[in-house]
């Protein structure tokens, strides 16, 4: 019986440990430096076919209608003036039995909590040290060790246990934008809109069916290195206030129909750690973390752990390879959309709403840029 130990109770993880509880050769022990799980909070995430296929194959799709949504398009939309340029129909990339989905982060977390027996995850666990002979000894709170042959880091985008394992701080780049987010009060629709301005860009989705909506800001913000350190600032009602009124004004995103507001630096990945150790294998946001504008974090997340499995079982040393290839590409298509959905300049506002216009219902592009990944 092989032991694994999975860092980071999260999406990744705990996908992870969901498709182990069929694999009888292996037993896991998850360590999660929480104390528990916040299954109350409302903010949104999107899967899409990829990620739900993989999902469903582990009971997802029992999951009640009311708890998620089926967007059916990506609306573009002039921040300025409200205005809709054009749309893509989310639904050529869907199957009879998996579809684009929506839903709160806790949702999905509680999904994939519920099915890992409760001895199976530690919380509160602090990992002060990892030692690799023949396999792997970890030293946790007070002093306790346990030994594991295979160690899965998905702990997170600032990973501590990857900086154990390289002998190094491993810190992702701030890339001059915070992103805020919270829930919307109102009606939205059943789609997801993408409203696009000079130097921010917002968008609203459904998350279930009660008319529970997301918000989610991406804002061009520098700021110094004393301010990044501050915690407190981005919980602050006058920052978050001051994040709002940079947006360009619409008829529907204010503070009266905003609610549980957070805000938070982004942080992405500038390259791929240097891992080459047998039996560790990296997830999620400590593998690489992406700009937040392609809405592929929680499905790469769940894609990564799906084949970090199939490495285990094959014995191959290709996982990395191949997630390098698939990751890259998506990450270019974030950056590509993020500068896209960002202009300033009324020339190239003008040409990218022309281009945008014509790509949405170009079948061969969105094949090409969006088939490839979603469906995957």
């Amino acid at each position: 019986m092989k032991k694994i130990a999975i860092i980071g109770g999260g999406i990744s993880g705990l996908y992870f440990a969901n498709i182990l509880n069929n694999q009888k050769d292996f037993e896991y022990q998850i360590f999660e430096k929480k104390d528990n799980y916040n299954f109350l909070e409302g903010y949104g995430i999107q899967l899409s076919v990829n990620s739900i296929k993989l999902l469903n194959s582990i009971g997802f799709k029992n999951l009640p209608a009311s708890e998620v949504s089926f967007p059916s398009k990506v609306n573009f939309i002039q921040a300025n003036n409200s205005k809709k340029i054009c749309d893509i129909d989310l639904t050529q990339f869907n199957d009879p039995l998996n579809r684009y989905t929506t839903l709160k982060r806790s949702t999905l977390l509680k999904f994939l909590y519920k099915n890992v027996p409760e001895n199976q995850i530690k919380f509160n666990s602090n990992i002060s040290k990892i030692e690799n002979a023949n396999g792997f000894r970890i030293t946790l709170n007070e002093n306790k060790r346990e030994e594991f042959d295979y160690l899965i880091i998905a702990d997170g985008i600032f990973s501590k246990t990857k900086s154990l394992i390289l002998n190094e701080i491993t810190n992702p780049e701030y890339n001059l934008y915070v992103a805020l987010r919270g829930k919307l009060t109102g009606h939205y629709g059943s789609d997801i809109s993408i409203y696009m301005g000079s130097n921010s860009h917002y968008v609203t989705y459904p998350v279930n069916q009660n008319n529970e909506h997301n918000f989610v800001a991406i804002i061009k913000k520098k700021l110094p290195s004393d301010e990044l350190k501050n915690y407190d600032l981005f919980k602050s009602k006058e920052f978050l206030a001051s994040l709002v009124s940079g947006l360009q004004k619409t008829s529907q995103i204010t503070l009266e129909n905003l609610s549980e507001l957070k805000s938070f630096p982004v942080y992405v990945s500038s390259d791929f750690p240097s891992l080459n150790k047998k039996n560790i294998f990296l997830s999620g946001d400590a593998l690489f973390t992406f700009p937040p504008s392609f809405a592929q974090g929680a499905s790469q997340s769940i894609e990564t752990a799906n084949d970090i499995l199939k490495s285990i079982l094959s014995g191959t040393n290709e996982f990395y390879q191949e997630r390098i290839r698939r990751i890259s590409s998506i990450n270019n298509k974030s950056k590509l959309n993020h500068f896209s959905f960002q202009l300033s300049n009324p020339i190239n506002i003008f040409i990218r709403n022309k281009i945008l216009k014509y790509l949405s219902k170009n079948e061969t592009f969105l094949e090409n840029y969006l088939g490839k990944i979603y469906r995957a």
